[in-house]
């Protein structure tokens, strides 16, 4: 008679286990504990700071299975969980905070320090389940699909970013990169009354998308001269609000430019180098005196406020946020890694990759 236990169910997963060490196989599902539950993955979506996280800068501890902005079906719940039930179509927050941290006692939880983060710290979506705590956890309204509820992320993202402009009605806006996020954040500048709306990229695939979505102001960074543009579309005055969104020194040097007195500046995209500012350029910006914004995350409530996260999924329903043209790739799990290399490669163009599980 055999004496061996029971073989452990097993899932697919994109596993990191070093830097630019990624495999695909069978790891163990995880297990459920009590206010926590299993969501089977529907979409992940690939956020531009996986690319480094797998191939550049590694993770904060190894093997991690990485993703963070998903959506998926809640399978099973844990003891105690009383809000959900097996087959809720949910969208997953994936900083899990501590209760003892000053920041997180005013439900600043991207403001705390020690926090777990799923995808990052913690095991992530590049699989088929996740386990999230339930206070973690939002509905997904009737009518949105999981491949937008996937972008929920990176769109509170944006919001985010934008209600830390202070945008007001009728104000100029001049948005620097316009990857998933940048495309995002025009939308929800639109969406909130904004009177002129410029977008600037190098890309001309990116471009024309920002065009397909309904944006006329549509300049190529590379043949546009950035202050004269914006001096033509303001009358010389610059604009209110400068959003950076692409991360790389000359985008950030032409935000803090346009920007007219008393204006705002928000620095969203993630630095990939030193900027050096000249002189004269901070001398402008003391005398208009301008507001440097930063901006890091979203915010999320668990008492169901009006928050990032559920402003977004509002917007996704009623057709406010227009997010699946952003969608380039949908791609199954066992394909992740030929995507993540083609990505960080850029071996063709992509705005937003979607990772699935096989057969869904």
């Amino acid at each position: 008679m055999s004496t061996s236990s029971p073989k452990k169910p097993t899932m697919d997963a994109i596993v990191l286990r070093g830097v630019s060490d990624l495999h695909y196989e069978q790891v163990p599902v995880p297990v459920v504990a009590p206010g926590t539950v299993r969501v089977r993955i529907g979409f992940c979506g690939v956020c531009g700071s996986d690319i480094p996280r797998c191939f550049v800068k590694g993770t904060y501890s190894f093997p991690t299975i990485c993703g963070h902005e998903f959506a998926g079906t809640v399978e099973v719940c844990g003891e105690g969980v009383s809000q959900f039930q097996p087959g809720d179509r949910v969208a997953v927050f994936p900083l899990l905070w501590r209760e003892d941290h000053p920041a997180c006692e005013q439900g600043k939880y991207a403001q705390s320090d020690g926090y777990d983060y799923l995808g990052s710290r913690s095991d992530g979506a590049f699989s088929e389940y996740v386990i999230a705590p339930e206070r973690n956890l939002i509905r997904v309204p009737d009518g949105v699909s999981l491949e937008e509820a996937a972008m929920t992320e990176p769109a509170a993202v944006a919001l985010h970013a934008v209600r830390r402009a202070n945008l007001r009605l009728g104000d100029t806006v001049a948005i620097f990169g316009l990857g998933p996020i940048g495309l995002m954040v025009a939308q929800w500048v639109r969406a909130m009354g904004a009177s002129t709306i410029a977008l600037f990229d190098i890309q001309p695939e990116k471009l024309a998308l920002a065009q397909m979505l309904g944006f006329e102001r549509v300049f190529d960074s590379r043949e546009t001269d950035v202050v004269r543009a914006i001096d033509e579309l303001t009358g010389g005055r610059g604009v209110h609000v400068a959003i950076e969104a692409a991360g790389v020194p000359p985008t950030m040097v032409a935000a803090l430019q346009v920007a007219r007195r008393a204006g705002r500046i928000v620095l969203l995209g993630n630095p990939v180098a030193d900027v050096k500012l000249p002189a004269a350029l901070i001398s402008q910006l003391m005398r208009r005196e301008v507001d440097i914004l930063g901006t890091w995350n979203s915010d999320f409530s668990v008492y169901g406020d009006d928050d990032d996260w559920r402003t977004v999924l509002q917007a996704m329903a009623s057709g406010t946020l227009n997010l699946k043209p952003l969608i380039t790739h949908r791609v199954p799990l066992s394909r992740g890694i030929a995507a993540l290399h083609m990505m960080r490669d850029q071996s063709e163009f992509f705005a937003k990759v979607l990772i699935h599980p096989d057969g869904a």
